[in-house]
């Protein structure tokens, strides 16, 4: 693999440039990658000899918090010409080399994985115990791991990635991690002395740190901007031991991780805590923290909640699927929200019924009658037409073409 990778020349302007189109999707409305696109061949011509000399540095980006389904992130945003780098960087080298690393069921930030594909292993995963045992008796271990990507350690990172990437990118990988490091002059010598083995919240340090305390005298090497497609790529690689110790040392058949959730399904309640416990231990070892409020284990047969989605096994095999509320007040806002944008003529009509037939095809499956026909209404109130779209089953029949199978190996 890393003789593959090593015939990848990140600074060859055809790489720099499908990274630049890659980079445009999604925000070439934006000013800055128009910017960045009218005089693109200058641009990518300095990268290149940035990148040839190894005088790249990584700009100054963008800070800002949002709330996100309750939840309070703080955001980085980078600048043009270095998410064209990031892209370059990751698609060639760094996605192709930790590839071989990340099980079958880890589904997040991958080309052609994601959310549903996730949700989808799990449903099997439940399916799949049913037709194995006959009965939804087992038990189903969740595990959270809290603040994920504050608490990412550089050395340990650099441990895992540097012996499986190209020597010629360790240049890159070491400003990378260099320009996430975060400014904790603020600190005593007692506190930056235990910084990396202390829980790190990002949101409070941005809330409460004021701009005149970081004089860049101490940094502490820990940490994973959230909105950096190398964050992402090293948030789906960096817990793979744990991932490795579930599904090779204990064994277990039915695991699976989306970022930094996880799940493992078991006969018995106390083989779900023993592993839980494993899980705990590794990674203590790499410095995360269990988020053990969000720990758990319940029932297969009890009500449950993974990716926003409420599951429950009945006896017949039946995997019972809700929607959470929220997510039903979240859209209806949303909707409102693009009626005022449309009435102001930022936001053209097409746009609208593409967002809400993608919303409605992914969840209307799973939510009642009543939601869906106040749905429904909503859309028709707010923009006097009617909404279709199509409904994606393709794991249903999946699953009753296997149950089929089963019946008929039985009798």
């Amino acid at each position: 693999m890393e003789n593959l990778s090593n015939t990848t020349d990140i600074a060859d302007m055809n790489i720099l440039y499908d990274a630049l189109r890659s980079s445009m999707r999604g925000s070439a409305w934006k000013r800055e990658p128009q910017k960045f696109e009218h005089d693109w061949l200058h641009e990518l011509s300095c990268l290149q000899k940035e990148l040839r000399e190894r005088t790249y540095k990584t700009s100054k980006g963008t800070e800002f918090t949002l709330t996100e389904r309750g939840k309070i992130r703080h955001i980085h945003g980078g600048r043009m010409r270095d998410r064209v780098v990031r892209h370059a960087l990751c698609d060639r080298i760094i996605g192709p080399c930790i590839k071989p690393y990340l099980i079958h069921n880890n589904g997040s930030s991958q080309k052609g994985k994601g959310l549903s594909f996730s949700r989808t292993q799990f449903e099997r995963d439940l399916h799949n115990y049913y037709l194995e045992h006959g009965n939804n008796l087992g038990y189903i271990g969740f595990v959270d791991l809290s603040k994920f990507y504050d608490n990412i350690r550089h050395d340990i990172a650099k441990q895992l990635l540097y012996p499986i990437v190209p020597e010629s990118v360790h240049w890159l990988l070491d400003e990378i991690f260099k320009n996430m490091e975060v400014d904790v002059s603020y600190m005593t010598d007692e506190e930056y002395a235990n910084c990396m083995t202390e829980k790190f919240n990002s949101v409070d340090y941005y809330a409460n740190v004021p701009y005149s305390k970081r004089t860049g005298k101490r940094m502490m090497a820990k940490s994973a901007n959230i909105g950096d497609q190398f964050s992402q790529d090293l948030g789906v690689f960096f817990p793979f031991r744990i991932d490795n110790y579930v599904k090779i040392v204990r064994g277990i058949k039915r695991y699976g991780r989306y970022n930094d959730d996880m799940y493992v399904i078991c006969e018995t309640r106390e083989q779900a805590a023993s592993i839980l416990n494993g899980i705990a231990e590794q990674a203590e070892k790499y410095g995360l923290f269990v988020n053990k409020k969000k720990t758990r284990i319940v029932k297969l047969s009890g009500q449950y909640k993974y990716l926003q989605i409420k599951y429950s096994l009945s006896e017949t095999g039946k995997v019972i699927k809700r929607i959470n509320p929220k997510n039903v007040t979240r859209e209806r806002r949303k909707l409102k929200a693009y009626k005022r944008l449309m009435d102001k003529g930022v936001m053209p009509y097409e746009d609208v019924e593409q967002a809400a037939k993608s919303w409605m095809g992914e969840y209307t499956k799973i939510m009642s009658k009543a939601q869906t026909a106040h749905m429904k209404s909503l859309f028709h109130k707010l923009f006097g037409k009617e909404i279709v779209w199509k409904r994606k089953s393709h794991l249903k029949t999946a699953w009753k073409s296997r149950q089929k199978k089963t019946e008929t190996a039985t009798l």
